[in-house]
């Protein structure tokens, strides 16, 4: 093939190779005139053919119609300008206590040991207010009130937009589980990371688009947690198990012992050119050629997740700053993600469901927030310091809260204890930071005792509405035809929170 200069563009591409193409004769086939621009694409050429095309459509910027795209990954175009660009989502699983965390109540100090004047419904039986253990403090210019429990997050103060009015549909962990991470408690969903990474690829083809860790295995409703549902599995989180130091134990098989990577990219460019014809006789199978990108990510992965993953190249400062211990660490990690292009890392505080405080809740609370609140302050901060914290939006909080009165003992469970709090759909905070919300702020408010939203209420549905609306997308449009119905995040429900917006 003659050399040339390289197209200014993806349309001149295709001119070239109008003249560079070995002409073909043969008798005219009325098959040849009906050929769809994915047919066009994949007669132009296998293999590794096939992908340089995919990089250079990507690098022209032509890559926002997805069927021009051979990557489903490949950076897109939102509906509009969005502020953020990626997320860090910090999960407290197991639902922290808003009245001992970001939504002082001291009516609870007055009314600790009564009964107070509200119709609860709650999951179990519950008994007299339960005063907070934990001391309320004032934060940053805008006065932003915040517990003992998170001195070094409440150093960002200014930067938080804590919304203490979210409210969900029921009390139990595995439906309000799914409900913040896929819209719907009940039935199979893409989840928020899989919606993210659907409409606006990633920056770095050499990671997941989408990460999400969790130290010492997975939380209830496992991988459901960042599955993509009827999405093409390309768009499914990457999950990890963070206590996991040794990268080859992080990431298994990252390393082939057997082939050197030259090697490895000959059987993949085989391999390629193979699953190629099989996709074309199945009319682009979404499974196969999910399959097909995994094989390609696996092992662009061998030449950069060493780096991305690997604290030690950070200074001591650094990682002083953002302390010992797991959370820190991948806390870190979470940082270095999105700083090489990673659209959505999620980051679990534990397996299980380490915040749901039966019992004990000063002790347990306590202990959590010891392993958290340095890494999480730290993340704020260092974001801020590197300038990434104005288009990467931070989200905070669990599935729900927990009831401002105490859980009374129940047989098998939190005997002869009366010190924890049950679960709360009814009213909890999340708050969000970065990424065009509105720092120092606080929107909406439960009850005088912290029980219920009343004012300025944010469902679940509201918050998906309002993140998607960031990043640059009407959550009405953003959708995905399934099963005979254009499906999206939000069902058919949510509205933006426009007042949080800066």
């Amino acid at each position: 093939m003659p050399t040339a200069t390289r197209p200014a563009n993806a349309f001149a591409f295709v001119a070239y190779l109008a003249t560079v193409w070995p002409v073909n004769h043969h008798a005219a086939r009325l098959g040849d005139h009906f050929l769809t621009r994915r047919d066009f694409l994949n007669r132009c050429g296998m293999g590794m053919g096939a992908l340089a095309l995919g990089s250079l459509l990507a690098e022209a910027g032509a890559t926002a119609d997805p069927v021009v795209s051979l990557n489903p990954l490949t950076p897109k175009s939102p509906h509009f300008p969005g502020r953020a660009k990626r997320v860090i989502h910090l999960f407290m699983n197991g639902g922290p206590s808003q009245v001992d965390t970001f939504d002082p109540k001291p009516a609870l100090a007055r009314y600790a040991g009564k009964p107070i004047p509200l119709d609860l419904k709650t999951e179990r039986r519950t008994g007299a207010a339960l005063a907070s253990p934990f001391a309320f403090r004032k934060y940053g210019q805008s006065g932003l009130e915040v517990s003992d429990l998170f001195p070094h997050v409440a150093e960002s103060s200014d930067d938080l937009c804590v919304i203490r009015s979210m409210h969900a549909d029921v009390p139990n962990h595995e439906p309000s589980l799914l409900l913040m991470n896929c819209g719907e408690a009940r039935q199979i969903r893409p989840s928020m990371g899989s919606w993210t990474t659907y409409g606006l690829g990633t920056e770095n083809l050499n990671l997941p688009g989408f990460i999400t860790m969790c130290p010492g295995g997975m939380p209830i409703q496992e991988s459901q947690n960042w599955q993509a549902g009827f999405l093409p599995g390309t768009f499914q989180g990457t999950y990890l198990d963070t206590k996991k130091t040794d990268l080859e134990k992080l990431i298994e098989n990252i390393r082939n012992p057997n082939l050197t990577l030259r090697e490895q990219r000959q059987q993949l460019d085989l391999l390629l050119q193979l699953n190629e014809r099989h996709k074309q006789r199945r009319q682009q199978d979404a499974q196969l050629e999910a399959r097909v990108q995994s094989f390609e990510l696996a092992y662009r992965m061998q030449m950069e997740a060493a780096d991305a993953f690997d604290v030690n190249k950070e200074p001591q400062y650094i990682r002083d700053l953002y302390g010992p211990g797991v959370q820190g660490r991948q806390m870190l990690i979470a940082r270095r993600l999105v700083e090489r292009g990673v659209r959505f890392v999620q980051v679990w505080h534990g397996d299980g469901q380490p915040w749901d405080s039966h019992d004990d809740l000063e002790k347990n609370h306590s202990r959590l927030a010891r392993e958290c609140d340095q890494a999480i302050g730290a993340l704020l901060k260092d974001l801020k310091q590197r300038g990434l914290l104005e288009d990467t939006l931070v989200i905070w909080g669990g599935e729900f809260g927990r009831t401002p009165v105490v859980e009374m003992p129940t047989p098998g469970q939190n005997e002869g204890k009366i010190n924890g709090r049950d679960h709360n759909h009814y009213g909890f905070t999340m708050w969000l930071a970065g990424g065009g919300v509105k720092g120092g702020y606080v929107h909406g408010a439960t009850d005088e005792f912290g029980f219920k939203a009343v004012e300025d209420r944010v469902h679940v549905h509201d918050l998906h509405a309002t993140i998607l609306h960031l990043l640059g997308f009407d959550h009405e449009k953003l959708t995905y035809r399934h099963a005979g119905r254009d499906f999206r995040l939000t069902d058919v429900h949510g509205n933006v929170v426009r007042e949080i917006l800066a």
